[in-house]
C-alpha cells in the first residue's frame, strides 16, 4: 500500500505557547507532499521534522487568521534561497493574493520560480486539486471571517494481479493491466481463466480531513461521510461553550459528534486554547462521544490507513 501520512507541525491556536505552534501540517501521499496551513515558524518546524520541504508542491490555506497563515511569505523566501524552480501552488480565499503578490513585491524580488495562486471559494464544496490518484476537495466551514476545510481523498485503483498467477500462466507483461481492468487470461491451450483467480480487490480508497476554525455545524458530517482520519478543531471544552460560541470555534464534544455522525475512523483533536496546561480533558470529552479520539501533537505523524 502507498504511503499516505499526515505530519503535524503545529496544533495549538492563535496564542503561541512554549508547548504547542500555530496551526500547520503536511500531507505526504503517494510521495507527494502538501502544506495545510502555515501559521508563524512553519519553516522552522519543517526542518525539525525533517521533512524534505522543498519538495512540497501545494499550499492550502484555510483561512485569513495569522495563526494559519503567517509563516507563508517567510517560506517562500526561504524557497527563493534555495534555488527552487518549481511552481509552487498556493490554495486559499480570494483575499489572500494580493497580500500575498504585495509582500512578494517587497520580499521575494527575483524569485526563480513562479507562485501560482489558486482562489478558493470557501462557501463551496468543490473539487479545488486533481492528479491521476488524488482529489482535493474544499469543506465550507463556519467561522468569524471565510474559512474552509480541505477533504484529501485517494482516487480508487485497480485489482492487485496475484504474481504466482503471472508464473503459472506465462501471462505476459503487456496484458497485466488488461487483466487489472477486468479481462480473463486465455492460455495457449484455449483454457479460460477467470479474472476472479488472478487477481486480488484494490485496496480500500483512503481519505483524510482537515476541520480548520469553526464553529459547530450539524451537517458538516455529510461531507465527511466515512472519512478514514478526521482533524477537527477542538480549541475548548464544554465548560467554555459560551467562549466557542463567541468565538465560532467548536468544544472537544462537537468535533466527537461530527466524528461519529460521519462513522469517521479515527479523530485528532486540536487547535487548542492557550488556556489548558494540557488536552487530557479534551481527550476524555471526546472519547465520551467518540472513543477513537486522539490528541495531536507536535512531531507527531499519523497514518491514514
Amino acid at each position: 500500500m502507498e504511503p499516505f501520512q499526515v505530519h503535524i507541525l503545529g496544533c495549538g491556536s492563535a496564542l503561541p505557547t512554549l508547548k504547542h505552534n500555530s496551526s500547520a501540517q503536511v500531507v505526504d501521499i503517494r510521495g507527494k507532499l502538501f502544506l495545510v496551513d502555515c501559521g508563524e515558524g512553519t519553516q522552522v518546524l519543517l526542518r525539525r521534522s525533517r521533512i524534505s520541504f522543498t519538495r512540497i508542491g501545494g499550499v492550502f490555506i484555510s483561512h485569513l487568521h495569522g495563526d494559519h497563515c503567517f509563516g507563508l511569505i517567510g517560506m517562500i523566501s526561504t524557497f527563493g534561497l534555495l534555488g527552487r524552480t518549481a511552481p509552487l501552488h498556493v490554495y486559499a480565499p480570494a483575499a489572500l493574493e494580493p497580500l500575498l503578490n504585495e509582500q512578494m513585491r517587497m520580499f521575494c524580488f527575483g524569485l526563480e520560480f513562479s507562485v501560482v495562486f489558486h482562489a478558493v471559494d470557501t462557501t463551496v464544496h468543490q473539487v479545488i486539486y486533481e492528479d491521476r490518484s488524488l482529489v482535493v476537495e474544499s469543506i465550507p466551514l463556519e467561522h468569524r471571517i471565510p474559512c474552509c476545510g480541505f477533504l484529501f481523498r485517494e482516487k480508487p485503483s485497480l485489482p492487485h494481479i496475484c504474481r504466482n498467477m503471472i508464473d503459472a500462466y506465462h501471462i505476459p507483461v503487456s496484458q497485466i493491466n488488461n487483466i487489472k481492468n477486468g479481462a480473463d487470461w486465455v492460455t495457449e491451450e484455449g483454457e479460460v481463466v477467470p479474472n476472479s483467480r488472478l487477481t486480488t480487490p484494490a485496496d480500500q480508497p483512503r481519505s483524510y480531513a482537515y476541520c480548520s476554525d469553526t464553529r459547530y455545524i450539524p451537517t458538516l458530517h455529510e461531507l465527511l461521510r466515512n472519512v478514514t482520519v478526521l482533524y477537527h478543531e477542538s480549541t475548548y471544552d464544554q465548560t467554555n461553550r459560551q467562549r466557542a460560541d463567541k468565538y465560532w470555534h467548536s468544544t472537544a464534544h462537537d468535533a466527537a459528534t461530527v466524528a461519529r455522525d460521519a462513522q469517521a475512523g479515527s479523530l485528532y483533536l486540536g487547535h487548542y486554547s492557550a488556556r489548558y496546561e494540557n488536552e487530557e480533558a479534551l481527550l476524555d470529552e471526546a472519547r465520551e462521544v467518540f472513543p477513537n479520539s486522539f490528541l495531536s501533537d507536535e512531531g507527531m505523524t499519523i497514518d491514514v490507513k
